[in-house]
Parts: C-alpha cells; structure tokens; sequence
C-alpha cells in the first residue's frame, strides 16, 4: 500500500505518545502507566491554551476535574468523546488495562502543561466518591 494514502500507528509501552501531527493538532495513544494508579494519585494537571480530547478505548477510568476546591468526578464509557476544556485541572485513576486516544493542539505536551499537587480537600472529594469498581 502506498504510504502517502494510509499510514497506521500504534502504541503499546506505558505512557503518553503522540502519533500523527496536522497542522495545528496532534492525536496520541495514551497507555495506563503507575501515575493512573489509585494508590499513587497525587498531582493534577492543566493546559491554559488548549482543549484537549479524551477518548476510552479500554479498560475502565476516572476523570476528574478541579475547579475552586470542588472535584468533578466522570466515570468514562468507552466510545465516548470527553473534553476538557482549557484552563480545566484535570486528571485520570484507571485500571492496568487502560488506554485513550487522545486529540489536542500539537505540542501541547510540549509547551502547554502546569502540574500542581492535589489539595487535601480534593483528594477526600475522590476518595468518598469513587466507583465500585476503583475502591481499594
């Protein structure tokens, strides 16, 4: 097959990798990696410039989101579009089998990323409102 008309991309090791590039977005495959562990929840993080795109394509996860003290607790479906909106703290727990796709300006991992730790008030708002399937 000629590689100017089809290209396929994969990722299996840990973690987050960008994979194709446009113009002014990017599409990454994002893996469980021990950050997405419940036991190691500890940081939060925000793009100021950009949405970014969250897409569950396996596995089970949280994504939650922080805003003046208050935590935003979603329980991903697979399939499901979820954006977070720029300036939004945001983060993910997720079991071992857990991977995203993920769509957001390009680079934005590059240039675009301020991580802060969670507050106690926030990390006490996800450990009473977990799933059942995440509670340790």
């Amino acid at each position: 097959m000629n590689p100017q008309q089809l290209t396929a991309h994969e990722w299996s090791a840990e973690g987050y990798q960008p994979l194709v590039f446009s113009h002014d977005w990017q599409v990454a495959l994002l893996n469980w990696e021990p950050l997405f562990d419940l036991a190691n929840l500890g940081e939060i993080e925000r793009h100021n410039e950009t949405d970014e795109v969250f897409v569950l394509l396996n596995g089970r996860a949280l994504l939650f989101v922080a805003d003046d003290g208050e935590v935003a607790a979603q329980d991903m479906i697979p399939g499901v579009i979820y954006t977070v909106h720029r300036g939004a703290w945001h983060n993910l727990v997720s079991t071992r089998d857990a991977s995203w796709l993920i769509v957001e300006n390009r680079d934005t991992h590059l240039h675009d990323c301020e991580f802060r730790p969670l507050t106690e008030t926030e990390r006490e708002q996800i450990f009473t409102n977990l799933p059942g399937w995440l509670e340790a």
